[in-house]
């Protein structure tokens, strides 16, 4: 869950290029789009001490990230490699500006102005232009109704710490079956933003962090959130065109419990000027937490089957008929592998 982790994608055009990959946990919050799950069947997580107070500051993460300003610097970790990028932000709701710069490796830039993305990729003198449905990047925690995460984590507040210089209230989300990740969030105890987060193997292991190294709360000057490449003349430009669907002719017969269908969407992904831009359909699911995407598009014989397992990202593309499949998300490989085998076409719509 870490940028979260886990807890933002680049270009879907990217999705099997793995230099990419390397910056999904980044990103990936900005297109697996996190919702609140529904109420279900199954333990409350009543038994747990403290359980109430601990989502209480998972609320006040949440909208912490959503009323401040803020700026700062912040490390990712995953196995041996650590990147680092600068956060920037300003506004709330169809008023937000963000800029997220990636700091390590080859430039890029990502500047949201309120329901529109822009990726800079100052190397390749290249544009991406996409829709923010409801993405969130680090520190944003997706939760939406904190109390419904009960049913399939416990909640534990588990101590204070000290995180660049802020006190903060260490909070511990542990899974209630195999098919999730556990997670660690660390809360500035006067504002409740996250300062920290770990994502937690089946086996409590750490296979991804992400921390703030410098953080400045309340004045951000505007010069820091625009973008470092005002001159983008000659740049190629591609629209990742996103539409809602209201349903699809697909269907995902199996999804980890607590998992839910909250989005159907259509991707269009071409360059200006493109008379015909390639379309995909991706199914977003989510248990308030984590996120699935299953993105669908015509199969060519380049493709083979593959699988992808990077930190808390697991990933696995597979051909269904004349059509293939990418699964994607931030769940053990296991489920990954059991999703993909459910999905069936019921009927073209």
């Amino acid at each position: 869950m870490a940028q979260r982790s886990s807890l933002g994608l680049p270009a879907i055009a990217n999705l099997k290029n793995k230099p990419m990959l390397r910056a999904w946990p980044y990103l990936l919050r900005l297109c697996l789009l996190f919702f609140a799950i529904s109420v279900s069947a199954g333990a409350t997580g009543a038994d747990d001490a403290g359980t109430k107070e601990s989502l209480d500051w998972l609320g006040k993460a949440r909208l912490a990230a959503e009323a401040l300003n803020y700026a700062g610097t912040f490390i990712f970790q995953q196995g041996s490699q650590v990147r680092t990028s600068r956060i920037g932000h300003m506004g709330s709701g169809p008023q937000v500006l963000e800029k997220l710069e990636i700091l390590d490796g080859q430039p890029r830039e990502y500047l949201r102005r309120g329901d529109e993305i822009t990726c800079y990729l100052p190397q390749e003198h290249r544009l991406i232009i996409q829709s923010h449905l409801a993405g969130k990047a680090f520190p944003a925690l997706p939760v939406e109704r904190s109390e419904q995460i009960a049913h399939y984590y416990r909640a534990r507040n588990i101590g204070s710490a000290r995180v660049v210089g802020r006190e903060t209230q260490v909070i511990a989300l542990e899974p209630r079956d195999a098919m999730r990740f556990g997670y660690r969030l660390w809360l500035e105890k006067s504002s409740g933003l996250m300062l920290r987060a770990q994502t937690l193997s089946e086996t409590g292991d750490i296979v991804e962090q992400i921390s703030f190294t410098e953080l400045n709360i309340g004045n951000v000057a505007p010069s820091r959130l625009k973008t470092s490449f005002p001159n983008t003349q000659g740049w190629r430009i591609e629209n990742a065109m996103v539409s809602k669907m209201l349903t699809s002719a697909w269907r995902v017969k199996w999804v980890p419990g607590g998992f839910r269908e909250i989005q159907v969407a259509k991707r269009g992904l071409g360059s200006s000027g493109q008379a015909a831009p390639r379309e995909l359909i991706q199914l977003i699911y989510s248990d308030g937490l984590a996120g699935i995407s299953i993105f669908i598009e015509p199969w060519s014989p380049q493709r083979s089957a593959i699988q992808i397992q990077q930190g808390a990202i697991n990933m696995v593309g597979k051909r269904h008929g004349e059509f293939w499949l990418t699964i994607v998300g931030e769940v053990p490989m296991a489920a990954i592998l059991k999703v993909a085998d459910s999905i069936e076409m019921t009927a073209i719509k």
